[in-house]
């Protein structure tokens, strides 16, 4: 694997020589991207391309890594001091006058929490990017407060992370490692990485892997049980840091940076679901977070704008949500706003879409726009999700929302009727899934999808069959495409909201009564569901953590979840209930 347009030189510090890398402008800031075990810098690949549009992209294959030449001996040549000579060597060669924007994954993240930490790297580190590698001081202190103050939660962290570093005791046994990679494991490796972090193509990792892995196991044994046993004591950040923490990772625990804060103060958190290869895995993402971070330092705002309850989760992804002109779609495209998504309102109400865009900018949002589409109507659809894409990017986040109202006998309603309740509630849901879901799957790079469905869809209603039928295929749909979509990473939720107060009780259709009555039943119905007074917001926050959590069905109000539990407990008793007559 090479990267395509690079510029590639030789740097040359302690004795030995570094592999170094450029894409872009050397005039724009420089990015330095620093790879980790046992990776070379082609991990970086994806994520330098990405970058190297708006910055100077510097990558260096590590000291007896790639291209990079082999300390001799080994032992003593791989010491977080020498890492850091390699560090400023690179940074006065590539970029003399100005101070570089860090970035690091595994042992790279590692290295580099050493370099903004020591006195002699002050000024020459702009800002730092951390994926899955902690300080192993920070990690030290970590340890010690957990074996000093013991509690339950304490040693169950404890335990919890000596599991996942199984490998770092290995790396420590002589002569064993270095026969695994250059034999058995070297050659089976990739396959094992492809499977295990369902990672893109067939050339990963670069042909080096073999003789990287053997050198690099002495990055742990000069390093970590140094290191965790005598912490320093002053290892503070001294240029604003953004960690991004992937929740699958399967070497280290979110819970290693709780304490955090008091060794970066000026610290942004993003989390990501996903495994420890997010380079490779998610480099839209992570490229996405890197540039908004940059720029914001280079601007003299290191902390970012949005400040919801899951700002760390959705920052800078793109939100895409139907029936964004009121009710449910518009609490849930604000509630992402808040969140500081860039959020795309997406309703047949043009104007009430732009309304909502406009507050999604004033709350939060990294951006917002507005498109005017009718879900139902297939064409729509395909030319809305084409200009998404081309204009805003590949959606990580589609709520699929928007919805009619219909109440009525059976007999009363007609084919006409289930035309027009399916066309939006059923086949809405599916253009949006087919579309922006192909999108998400064709990228590789997961994603999450929400429809929203309703209790209508488990709990039967005389007066509702039209509705709860339309609602009872969206809760299937969902099922189903989540056992499909699963393999890719992309999740997909169904939210079963109950009575909650939005204009659909307004705009709903009764079938079988003359425009009066129907008038008359709107108002009964809106006056009811006033009474009961859930609002929309809730819905929304159900959402966010929806996505969050990963969670399947999610009945979202008291009696929602009420009738969910007698669907699966009692049908009966739920099946007398729906011989009711039921407001909307």
């Amino acid at each position: 694997m090479t990267l395509a347009g690079a510029r590639e030189r030789r740097v040359r510090t302690g004795g030995i020589e570094l592999c170094v890398a450029e894409l872009g402008d050397p005039g724009r800031p420089t990015v330095m991207l620093v790879h980790g075990y046992p990776d070379s810098k082609e991990v970086w690949s994806e994520v330098a391309t990405r970058l190297a549009g708006r910055f100077h992209v510097v990558l260096y294959d590590v000291r007896g890594h790639g291209r990079s030449t082999v300390p001799m001996p080994l032992r003593g040549g791989f010491t977080l001091e020498k890492l850091t000579d390699d560090f400023l060597a690179v940074a006065d060669a590539v970029s003399p006058g100005r101070p570089v924007h860090l970035v690091g994954h595994d042992w790279g993240s590692v290295q580099s929490w050493e370099f903004v930490t020591v006195r002699r790297t002050e000024g020459r580190i702009a800002s730092f990017t951390s994926m899955s590698g902690p300080s192993l001081d920070h990690f030290g202190h970590w340890i010690r407060q957990r074996m000093s103050r013991p509690t339950p939660r304490r040693v169950g962290q404890l335990l919890g992370q000596g599991a996942r570093s199984w490998y770092v005791y290995l790396l420590h046994t002589p002569v064993l490692p270095e026969l695994a990679w250059r034999g058995p494991l070297g050659r089976r490796w990739p396959r094992i990485l492809q499977r295990a972090e369902r990672l893109p193509g067939g050339d990963y990792p670069t042909p080096s892997l073999p003789s990287d892995a053997a050198h690099g196991a002495w990055l742990y044994r000069d390093n970590v049980r140094s290191r965790l046993s005598h912490p320093r004591t002053d290892a503070y950040a001294h240029a604003p840091v953004q960690l991004i923490t992937p929740l699958g990772d399967a070497f280290l625990s979110e819970r290693l940076h709780d304490e955090l804060e008091r060794w970066a103060p000026q610290l942004t958190r993003r989390t990501l679901p996903a495994k420890h290869w997010i380079p490779r895995t998610r480099p839209d993402q992570v490229a996405g977070w890197i540039t908004d971070f940059v720029t914001a330092v280079e601007n003299g705002r290191p902390a970012p704008a949005a400040r919801g309850r899951y700002a760390d989760r959705f920052g800078g992804q793109l939100v895409l949500v139907t029936g964004a002109a009121g009710g449910i779609g518009r609490a849930t495209a604000l509630a992402f706003a808040e969140a500081g998504a860039r959020v795309v309102a997406v309703d047949r109400d043009g104007e009430g879409a732009a309304r909502t865009a406009a507050q999604a900018r004033q709350g939060g949002a990294a951006a917002a726009w507005a498109e005017t589409a009718d879900v139902s109507d297939e064409q729509a659809m395909e030319k809305l999700a084409e200009k998404v894409a081309t204009e805003y990017g590949v959606v990580d986040v589609l709520v699929n929302n928007a919805g009619i109202g219909l109440a009525g006998s059976f007999f009363d309603t007609t084919a006409d009727d289930w035309r027009k309740v399916l066309d939006v509630n059923l086949w809405g849901v599916i253009h949006g899934c087919r579309l922006f879901g192909k999108q998400m799957a064709d990228r590789g790079q997961g994603g999450h999808i929400v429809n929203i469905a309703s209790a209508a869809a488990y709990l039967p209603s005389k007066t509702l069959p039209a509705y709860s039928t339309s609602k009872a295929a969206v809760l299937m749909l969902s099922e189903c495409l989540r056992a499909e979509l699963a393999a890719r990473g992309i999740g997909v939720s169904a939210i079963c909201p109950g009575l909650v107060n939005t204009n659909i009780t307004s705009t709903a259709r009764f079938t079988g009564v003359d425009a009066s009555e129907e008038k008359r039943r709107q108002e009964r119905a809106a006056r009811w569901y006033g009474l009961r007074g859930y609002p929309p917001e809730k819905v929304a926050d159900a959402v966010l953590r929806a996505v969050v959590r990963d969670l399947a069905v999610v009945p979202v109000t008291p009696e929602a979840r009420g009738a969910h539990l007698m669907a699966r407990f009692t049908p009966r008793a739920l099946r007398a209930f729906g011989r009711m007559n039921l407001p909307l």
